[in-house]
């Protein structure tokens, strides 16, 4: 069972800890892991997950594939670490459905052009297919890994840890925010669709400095753009990060 809306909000009120204070407490700040690739499952606190039981343990491949499984849209996520950095890995079943009608619960990852806060075009998602520099990005046995730091006040976004609406195991095409299966930010209430490709531009808090990246849409709430991918490989069946654009996860120093 998920925690109510009211339920996880109360968990933050209680512990007095502010949204950035909150998110240490969920996710905790190291990993157990002895190699720098692997990439841990980190269940939340309080919740009541379907990998709790492999709570530190690598991810691995099949484990997603499993648990699709048991989902209407064939879709799985779950909350991780890799050296330390909060991460989401999300499993969509693109390769069965990319050459489907594009139609409501029949999710595969789609490809748009992104856009920052001010309206400003930056580029477009299908650059991951289409520049050598971004290759390690194109998509590849259903996964995508996320950066899991929401662009708003650094909170860490979790997958279906409340219910509502956004959380709901179903799927709209085109990146809106209607449907569920979004990644949703309980502390201010943004919304990714991690199914959305899309080519953005964020900074670095201290330094000032831009740079663009490839990351999945933000749909609602208060952040100003979307999170950035995480580069990966599958080994055998362990799920491990490459750490080809470590510049991308730097917005929240």
């Amino acid at each position: 069972m998920r925690l109510s809306f009211n339920t996880a909000a109360g968990l933050i009120t209680m512990a007095s800890l502010g949204s950035v204070g909150f998110a240490s407490f969920l996710m905790g700040q190291s990993s157990s892991s002895d190699s720098d690739s692997a990439i841990t499952f980190y269940a939340p606190k309080g919740s009541d997950v379907w990998y709790n039981s492999m709570d530190g343990q690598p991810m691995t491949h099949q484990s997603f594939a499993a648990e699709a499984a048991n989902s209407d849209t064939g879709m799985s996520a779950a909350a991780g670490l890799w050296s330390g950095l909060p991460v989401i890995a999300t499993y969509v079943p693109h390769q069965e459905n990319s050459r489907k009608p594009l139609v409501e619960n029949e999710p595969r990852f789609q490809f748009q052009d992104g856009f920052t806060s001010s309206g400003a075009y930056v580029g477009s998602g299908y650059e991951i297919d289409e520049k050598e520099e971004y290759a390690s990005l194109s998509i590849h046995d259903n996964m995508i890994i996320i950066f899991s730091r929401c662009p708003h006040l650094c909170c860490i976004p979790g997958w279906q840890l409340v219910n509502n609406d956004f959380t709901a195991d179903n799927w709209y095409p085109g990146g809106t925010d209607s449907g569920g299966n979004k990644l949703f930010c309980i502390c201010h209430s943004s919304r990714y669709d991690p199914t959305v490709i899309e080519k953005n531009r964020n900074r670095n808090r201290s330094s000032g400095a831009e740079f663009d990246y490839i990351g999945i849409k933000r749909t609602g709430g208060p952040a100003p753009v979307g999170m950035p991918l995480i580069p990966f490989v599958v080994n055998g069946d362990l799920i491990e990060a490459l750490p080809d654009f470590k510049d991308w996860y730097t917005f929240c120093a």
